[in-house]
This record gives C-alpha cells, sequence and structure tokens, in this order.
C-alpha cells in the first residue's frame, strides 16, 4: 500500500524527475557567484595584507622604529634572518621574532 503511495505522487511516466527548468545550473551559477563574493571582500584583501607585512618585516633594518604586536616601541639594533634583536630602553635589548613586528614608525608619526 504505501508503496502505491509513492509511486501515485511520483511524476507522470515513472522514473526519477529531471529539474524543471535547468535548476540544478542555476544553483551552480549562485553557488560561483557566492565564491566570487567572498573571495573580492575576504579572501583577497587578507592576501594582500599578508603580503605588505610580510615586506615590511624583511625591509628591516638596524636603526628602525617598530611597534611589536604586543603594543611596545623599539628600536631594531640586529636582524637574523627569523628574530630581531630590539632595545626598549637604555641597556634593555630584547630578541623577538620578526613576525611579531606590527609596524614599522616612521620618524614624523614619532613627533606627535
Amino acid at each position: 500500500m504505501f508503496i502505491a503511495t509513492a509511486y501515485a505522487m511520483g511524476a507522470p511516466g515513472g522514473g526519477a524527475a529531471a529539474p524543471a527548468g535547468g535548476g540544478g545550473y542555476s544553483s551552480l551559477i549562485m553557488m560561483v557567484v557566492i565564491f566570487a563574493i567572498f573571495y573580492f571582500i575576504l579572501i583577497r584583501p587578507q592576501q594582500k595584507k599578508m603580503k605588505e607585512h610580510k615586506k615590511m618585516v624583511e625591509e628591516l633594518k638596524k636603526g628602525d622604529r617598530i611597534i611589536t604586536s604586543g603594543g611596545m616601541y623599539a628600536t631594531v639594533e640586529n636582524t637574523t634572518s627569523e628574530t630581531l634583536t630590539v632595545k626598549i630602553s637604555e641597556g634593555v635589548k630584547v630578541k623577538i621574532t620578526r613576525g611579531s613586528v606590527g609596524a614599522v614608525v616612521k620618524p614624523e608619526e614619532e613627533k606627535e
């Protein structure tokens, strides 16, 4: 009885019904549009920001004033491929990783 009811509710002619009006393509197009929106709003700007940060960190040299990601101002004293030795205060030097540099302070910004 249940199977007869299931067949009665199916499409005329029996078998699996094809999506009407190309419904498969419209959902695929919507998925592509959503991915494109996410790419241009979220992914691409983040990649650009990461690239700029990497370039900034690679260009650090002795004497540059920086702000660490923890918010401390420091002056670069020595550089290696992975670490920086920075001077926080007179007689206080600390070794940090290059990734913990938040920003480079320009001389005109320090006067403010």
